[in-house]
């Protein structure tokens, strides 16, 4: 075997490999097939799943469960004017210590670190108990509507299941596996048609402004709270986005296009939210046209099997104390908890992601690599 020196540097190499592939949404750029002869080689059985124009594969170790499953995305966002970053996002430089590049920690340093703990586990323990498995897609930082969903309703379609699933999410706040994700809320997406009569501005009596007929409504349904969160959960937010009318300086606009989002908590549910929308909208007299789009319902895996061995796991290799939070956007955990897998988000820092010049610590990817190893030995080993 190689020294640990040696053999967690493979974690810099593979990340630098995967960096250097131009995948951005939803081009994997061969990402998969590399990733997929390396895990051949350890023994999973690599299977490709496309959908669309995206990339999937399920690769797994074994028949037995339980099922530890390595979630994960090739894909990447794009990088902004090339002239802006410090060093080409491509190259995958390393400086004063740190991994430049689009993908560093989001996430393709989480997933070379997946595939190295994984090699130094198989090497230690060939035969582990239950099942390895790895789901990567190149369509998470896209419409993720042809990546880990579809590829869970195929698993789900012949009745394989996951029992506890890491996800190498940019987690981490000031140090290593000080925050991991055991949650997530829900995100509910809102496109409000607010149906007037345009006019001539000079002629307002002849016309009807859904600007000034939506405002009132608009406004009760800033100020409501929709609930107050728990333990686990902060409060239910909604939040407009867009908000478009007009069609010229002397025309009073024929209809108002408003675009809003719920983030919510387990207080309530996207149906509550949607009845009580329509509630003031209707009371405000407006006449309207509604359309939703669930991207995921709220998750929350409590302490348990996988929440223990993690938070062990981070406190043997840095010496931290991990906070347990539901804060921030959603992950493809949303289509992967249902299922009634434990989740849970754990990854390098997230203070450059989708940023210039993103980047992550070398000395980070290393320690993660460990600390998905350490997990694995708590998990599949008898």
């Amino acid at each position: 075997m190689n020294s640990p020196a040696t053999t967690l540097s493979q974690t810099l190499l593979l990340a630098q490999a995967l960096i250097r592939r131009e995948s951005v949404t939803p081009d994997d750029a061969g990402c998969q097939a590399m990733l997929g002869e390396r895990l051949g080689a350890l023994g999973f059985t690599v299977e490709r799943m496309r959908f669309g124009e995206v990339e999937n594969i399920w690769a797994r170790r074994g028949t037995a469960g339980p099922v530890l499953a390595f979630a994960g995305h090739t894909d990447v966002v794009p990088t902004g004017p090339l002239e802006d970053w410090d060093l080409p996002p491509f190259e995958a430089t390393l400086e004063d210590g740190y991994l430049f590049g689009r993908g560093a920690a989001d996430m393709k340093g989480s997933i070379a670190a997946y595939v190295t703990a994984c090699e130094r586990f198989i090497e230690q323990h060939p035969d582990h108990t239950g099942s390895l498995a790895f789901l990567i897609t190149s369509d998470e930082e896209g419409p993720a509507a042809d990546g880990t969903v579809k590829v869970i309703e195929a698993l789900e379609g012949r009745g394989e299941k996951i029992d506890w699933c890491l996800i190498g999410e940019p987690s981490s706040t000031h140090s290593l596996g000080d925050v991991v994700k055991n949650g997530r809320r829900g995100s509910l997406h809102g496109y409000l048609t607010v149906k007037g009569i345009q006019g001539h501005v000079a002629y307002p009596h002849l016309a009807e402004n859904p600007v000034h007929m939506a405002a009132p409504a608009l406004g009760e349904l800033a100020e409501t709270v929709w609930d107050s969160g728990n333990e686990f959960f902060p409060a239910t937010t909604f939040q407009i986005t867009s908000v478009q009318a007009g069609t010229g300086s002397n025309v009073i606009p024929g209809q108002l296009k408003v675009t809003f989002n719920f983030r919510y908590c387990t207080e309530v549910t996207a149906d509550d939210l949607k009845q009580h929308v329509r509630m003031i909208l209707d009371r405000h007299g407006l006449r309207y046209e509604l359309d939703w789009h669930l991207s995921g319902e709220p998750f929350l895996t409590e302490r348990g099997p996988l929440v223990e061995a993690a938070v062990s796991a981070i406190a043997e290799v840095t010496g931290t104390e991990t906070e347990l939070s539901t804060s921030g956007g959603t992950s493809d955990g949303r289509f992967i908890a249902p299922t009634g897998a434990q989740v849970l988000e754990l990854g390098p820092l997230n203070a450059t992601i989708h940023k210039l010049n993103e980047c992550v610590r070398v000395e980070d990817l290393d320690n993660l690599s460990l600390i998905y190893q350490r997990i694995l030995e708590r998990l599949l080993t008898a």
